[in-house]
C-alpha cells in the first residue's frame, strides 16, 4: 500500500512539473486526486503498464521499474512514454551427450526444455552427469526421477541434488497389495444378505402381484375404468408382433426333434415313435416354455424401459398429481394384454412345432403327413395339451408382474434404466423356468 501511494504522488508530481498551469500548485498539492479527469485516466493507464513492468522483471526494485514521462512538443499536451525495456532472456533449451552408457546433461533443464530431452533419455543407460547442468525446476527433476531406476545420477550440484532428492520423497508410492482374505463368517454373511434381497424382492413381486388384482377387480365392477386403447395396443405390441419369432422358432424345434429322435428310433426300428416324441414334448413342455422365454425377453424389457423412462422423467408423479392411478393405467393394461395374447401364442407355437417334426419325419422317415396326423390323434391325450395351455397365464402373470415391478424401481438416470431392463429379463426367465418346474413336479406327483 505504501508503495501504491508512493508512486501515485511520484506520478502526480511528475505531472504538476511538466504542465505549467499545475506549478503553482505542486509544492501543496502534489497528489494524484489533485489532476483533472483526461489527465488521472492517463496517469491510471500508466500506473497499470508500470505494474505489469514490475511484475515481469525481477532484477530491479519495484521502484525503478517506472519508465520516464516527457510531454511530446508536437503532439501538445498528449503524454507518452518510452516502450517497455525487452525481458531478460535466459537459455532455456538442454542438451543430452553420449553414449555406450556414459551421458552428459548441460544447459538449463526446465519445463520449458524437458520434452527436448525426455526421448533421448528413454533410451540412455548407465551414468548420466549432471555437472554442466545451470538450472534444473520440478520438471526436470521428475524426469530424471523417472528414468532414476536405469540411469545412474552423478556429480550433481547441491541444490540439484537437494531438488532430486524432494521430488523423490514426493513420488506416489504404489499402494500394497493385501491378500483378500475370505473366511466362513463372510461367505455366511454374503449367503445371508442375498437371501435377504430375494426375501425383500419376493415380497414387493407379491404386492404387485396384490395390486394389480385389485385392480383387476375394479374393472370387472366398473368395465368403464378399463383403458381399452391401451389393451389394444399392448396386446398388438406383445402377441401380434411375436408371431413371427415365436412361429420360427417353434417350427425350427420341430425339425430338431424329429430329426435327433429319428436318428435314435431308427437303431430299434421304432420311427412311428418320433409322432409320440415330438408331440408330447412340444404340447407338454418346450412350445409353452420356449414362448415364454422369448416373451419374457421381449416383453419384460419392454414394460420395464417404457414404465422406467416415464418415472425417470417423472411422468409418473404427475399422475398421481392429476389423480390418475398409474396402477390402473400402466400396470393392468399390459397385464391384462400378455395375459390373453400368451396362451394364442403358445397354440401357434404348438401348430409350428408340430408341423416343423411332421416335414421332418416326412422327409428323413418317410412317414406321410397323413400317418403323422393319425398317430398324433390316436396316441396324444388332450391331457397333455392342457398342461401346455394351463402353465400360459401363470407365466403371463409372472413376466408382467416383473416386467412392471423392474420399471418402478428405475432411479433418476439412464444407467439405472439399463440396469433394472437386463435385470428384469434375467428374472423372468428364470421365475418362468423355476415355475414350469414346479409345474412338472405337480403334474407328475398329480398323475396327469
Amino acid at each position: 500500500m505504501k508503495q501504491l501511494v508512493f508512486m501515485r504522488q511520484t506520478i502526480g508530481a511528475r505531472f504538476c512539473i511538466e504542465n505549467p498551469k499545475f506549478a503553482q500548485e505542486c509544492p501543496r498539492r502534489a497528489r494524484f486526486i489533485t489532476m483533472p479527469l483526461h489527465l488521472r485516466r492517463r496517469a491510471m493507464t500508466l500506473l497499470a503498464d508500470q505494474t505489469m513492468v514490475a511484475t515481469r522483471t525481477d532484477q530491479k526494485s519495484w521502484a525503478d521499474q517506472f519508465v520516464p514521462m516527457h510531454r511530446d512538443r508536437h503532439e501538445g499536451n498528449v503524454l507518452t512514454t518510452h516502450p517497455d525495456p525487452a525481458p531478460r532472456t535466459l537459455s532455456e533449451r538442454a542438451t543430452l551427450d553420449g553414449a555406450d552408457g556414459a551421458w552428459h546433461l548441460s544447459g538449463a533443464l526446465t519445463v520449458r526444455s524437458v520434452s527436448g530431452v525426455a526421448e533421448a533419455l528413454d533410451h540412455a543407460q548407465g551414468k548420466l552427469d549432471l555437472s554442466g547442468l545451470t538450472r534444473l525446476d520440478t520438471a526436470g527433476a521428475y524426469l530424471l526421477q523417472r528414468h532414476s531406476d536405469r540411469l545412474g545420477i552423478v556429480h550433481a550440484q547441491p541444490d540439484h541434488a537437494a531438488l532430486l532428492d524432494r521430488v523423490a520423497a514426493s513420488m506416489p508410492k504404489p499402494p500394497a497389495q493385501t491378500k483378500a482374505s475370505f473366511t466362513l463368517v463372510q461367505f455366511l454373511d454374503k449367503i445371508g444378505r442375498m437371501v435377504a434381497s430375494a426375501g425383500v424382492f419376493l415380497v414387493e413381486i407379491t404386492a404387485m402381484l396384490g395390486m394389480f388384482l385389485a385392480r383387476l377387480g375394479q374393472v370387472i365392477r366398473h368395465p368403464g375404468k378399463m383403458p381399452m386403447t391401451a389393451l389394444v395396443h399392448h396386446a398388438d405390441q406383445v402377441g401380434w408382433r411375436a408371431i413371427p419369432i415365436v412361429s420360427l422358432m417353434s417350427f425350427l424345434i420341430g425339425v430338431v426333434l424329429a430329426f435327433q429322435g429319428a436318428v435314435q428310433l431308427r437303431q430299434f426300428g421304432a420311427e412311428i415313435f418320433v409322432v409320440d416324441l415330438i408331440a408330447i414334448s412340444i404340447l407338454r413342455e418346450l412350445g409353452i416354455l420356449l414362448t415364454a422365454i422369448i416373451v419374457a425377453g421381449r416383453t419384460a424389457s419392454s414394460f420395464t424401459a417404457a414404465i422406467g423412462s416415464m418415472k425417470m422423467r417423472e411422468e409418473i408423479d404427475a399422475m398421481r398429481t392429476l389423480a390418475i392411478d398409474p396402477a390402473m393405467v400402466l400396470f393392468v393394461p399390459r397385464i391384462l394384454a400378455l395375459l390373453i395374447t400368451l396362451p394364442i401364442l403358445g397354440a401357434v407355437a404348438n401348430f409350428m412345432g408340430l408341423f416343423g417334426g411332421a416335414l421332418m419325419a416326412w422327409i428323413e422317415l418317410g412317414v406321410s403327413p397323413a400317418v403323422f396326423v393319425a398317430r398324433l390323434l390316436e396316441e396324444t391325450g388332450t391331457n397333455h395339451v392342457l398342461v401346455g395351455f394351463v402353465k400360459a397365464p401363470v407365466f403371463a402373470l409372472i413376466i408382467g408382474v416383473i416386467g412392471c415391478h423392474a420399471g418402478m424401481q428405475v432411479g433418476g438416470n439412464a444407467e439405472s434404466l439399463g440396469a433394472q431392463t437386463s435385470s428384469a429379463v434375467v428374472r423372468a426367465i428364470f421365475a418362468v423356468i423355476v415355475a414350469d418346474a414346479l409345474f412338472s413336479i405337480f403334474f407328475a406327483i398329480m398323475d396327469i
